[in-house]
């Protein structure tokens, strides 16, 4: 899609976090073009505040990929609405939120798909703006790692190795289209151990997880949840859900492929903003006419 786009209607979902075990509703707002995706708390206490969805915004990523303004505002874990704003190809959002983390809904993306394409999606008359990779750019942490290397189209590999054989080692590697995001990618789950709550719970964490919204796994190494799995991998698949939502933050679509192994959204975050610290890595550019695709595509001003 060559040009930007946003909602046509306002559209709205409430949950509770997942972190917080608050309940927060979200309402999705159409926005004008060149206005990105961003936050507006509307709460008590930081009500009509902003927080942008860009990587100079990004404060936090243990655990999950936390936004913040100067005033101390923040917005906890983005990654699985980032990833459908991406999937799907929105440019523009204004997003009303009534406390400080987005809902977990059933752990995945999908949610926020749907609601997305309840409303309609709405072309805007403005050429949609691309990051182009222009060079390898790679980070890592002991013996995980992530890169972002030019590729003509926008293109994730990723790869997970655990030593539960509840999920092992598992690798998948996509272009990346709206298509293939919905079926392949947004119904994949968030999932932790059974071992790690009591630590998580003393730390404030994972109040609102439950197997409603998780995939977990017990103390013998199998999937508690009575259903099971929806992929056969869905453990790597909701790890590209991620990947795919934290590097929404870094201005706009990628033509270039993302590549990691063991990567979490610490690395994830970390290699959007080592590429935009060095501007021999990338550049921007802007789409000419519809139904070009990448070759015909000129560098913006």
């Amino acid at each position: 899609m060559d040009q930007q786009t946003t909602l046509k209607k306002r559209v709205s979902l409430s949950g509770v976090g997942v972190h917080s075990g608050k309940p927060v509703t979200v309402h999705f707002n159409p926005a004008t073009a060149g206005e990105g995706i961003v936050f507006k708390r509307v709460d008590s206490g930081a009500e009509g505040r902003l927080i942008r969805a860009h990587a100079s915004q990004v404060a936090k990523t243990d655990l999950c990929t936390v936004i913040g303004n100067n005033d101390g505002d923040q917005v906890m874990t983005i990654e699985h609405l980032m990833s459908a704003v991406s999937g799907l190809g929105i440019d523009n959002l204004l997003i009303e939120i009534d406390n400080s983390e987005v809902p977990i809904l059933d752990g995945s993306s999908i949610m926020f798909l749907d609601a997305f394409v309840e409303a309609g999606i709405e072309t805007l008359p403005a050429s949609r703006r691309f990051i182009r990779i222009l060079k390898p750019v790679r980070v890592e942490a002991g013996e995980a790692w992530a890169e972002l290397v030019p590729y003509n189209g926008t293109r994730f590999e990723v790869e997970i190795d655990f030593a539960t054989p509840a999920i092992g080692r598992q690798k998948i590697g996509l272009d990346l289209s709206a298509r293939i995001y919905s079926r392949e990618i947004s119904h994949a789950r968030t999932f932790g151990f059974i071992k790690d709550v009591e630590w998580l719970w003393a730390a404030g964490l994972a109040l609102g997880s439950s197997l409603e919204n998780s995939v977990v796994i017990g103390e013998d190494d199998r999937v508690v949840n009575a259903a099971g799995l929806r992929y056969p991998d869905e453990f790597v698949r909701h790890k590209t859900l991620d990947a795919i939502g934290d590097l929404a933050v870094i201005g706009g679509p990628i033509i270039g492929c993302f590549r990691s192994y063991r990567s979490g959204h610490r690395l994830n975050g970390t290699v959007v903003k080592e590429v935009l610290a060095d501007p021999s890595a990338f550049e921007i550019v802007e789409a000419r006419r519809a139904g070009t695709g990448y070759e015909d595509i000129t560098r913006a001003e």
